[in-house]
């Protein structure tokens, strides 16, 4: 028994005769009836029965075509959903990001993503740390991961998105708030508004530090970017952070943002199982946030 043969019986049903599906199919009325000869074969039992004109289903063949019309339009409906997959037309993107990724990376980029594919699904998950990333992508529970680039991980292939830029966060009457740029060593025992250190943005600031000699202080911790700038705005403290899209300008409002360039800039970017394994509408996810990256890093 094949799904073809179940095809064909089912249209055999539908039209009463034999010579008018070999007609539709481009065949002969003999294989026609080879494939509802196979079918009773399996079954055991008549499916078909002659009548003065064409033929009809029985009742065993009743019961089979009500069965095989059922299954094979649910077939069907995922062979149709299976190829939009395949085309990247519908179907899930599942993205891990942290606290601030979807507003500072790729607000645009989801935008210009549901209007390529409107009939995608994004699901977007919080994730704490680069170690639960890894897990979600691992069990397969998430497609893709925005983080802070680091060492390599087993099962995990990273890819490299932008590398940003760090800044001095101050308020506007602060003494270094007329600042146009810092040297490495003018941040030298400065207190800072710090990540938590076992963040790998934290790491990958402490380690460039180091290779220049500096070392900063900080008697305040938080847990995002935001909250770093929120507070430095409000003269909490001062923040040392990467230049995130949708900042303030340096010179505009409350807020100043003096470049620190001796400092390596932070890589980010997205990491995944397998790139070669992701479903076309995730890779077009990953793809659309790239491009819009590339088109705010031009000059």
């Amino acid at each position: 028994m094949t799904l073809d043969d179940l095809r064909v019986f089912v249209a055999v049903c539908r039209a009463g005769s034999l010579s008018a599906v070999a007609r539709e199919l481009g065949c002969t009325q003999s294989a026609v009836s080879q494939h509802v000869k196979r079918l009773e074969r399996e079954t055991g039992v008549a499916l078909l029965e002659r009548q003065a004109r064409g033929v009809a289903a029985t009742a065993a063949g009743r019961v089979l075509e009500a069965a095989a019309t059922e299954g094979l339009s649910g077939l069907d409906l995922a062979l149709r959903q299976l190829r939009d997959l395949v085309d990247g037309e519908s179907g899930y993107v599942r993205v891990a990001t942290g606290a601030t990724t979807v507003r500072h990376f790729m607000s645009d980029a989801v935008v210009e993503f549901r209007r390529r594919h409107p009939k995608v699904n994004l699901e977007f998950r919080t994730v704490s740390s680069g170690r639960g990333s890894f897990e979600a992508l691992t069990d397969g529970t998430l497609d893709l991961a925005w983080i802070t680039l680091g060492p390599p991980a087993r099962g995990i292939e990273q890819r490299a998105v932008a590398e940003l830029p760090w800044v001095l966060a101050v308020r506007e009457d602060d003494p270094l708030a007329g600042r146009t740029s810092l040297d490495a060593g003018e941040l030298n025992g400065l207190r800072v508004i710090r990540l938590p250190p076992s963040s790998a943005s934290a790491l990958q600031l402490d380690a460039t530090c180091e290779e220049l000699g500096v070392r900063l202080g900080g008697d305040t911790s938080i847990a995002d970017w935001d909250t770093a700038l929120l507070l430095a705005e409000l003269g909490v403290g001062r923040a040392v952070v990467p230049a995130l899209s949708g900042l303030a300008v340096p010179g505009e409002g409350a807020l100043r943002l003096i470049p620190v360039p001796a400092l390596r800039g932070l890589r980010v970017g997205w990491a995944v199982r397998r790139w070669d394994a992701l479903s076309p509408a995730a890779r077009a996810f990953a793809d659309t946030v790239a491009e819009g990256r590339g088109r705010a890093t031009r000059p």
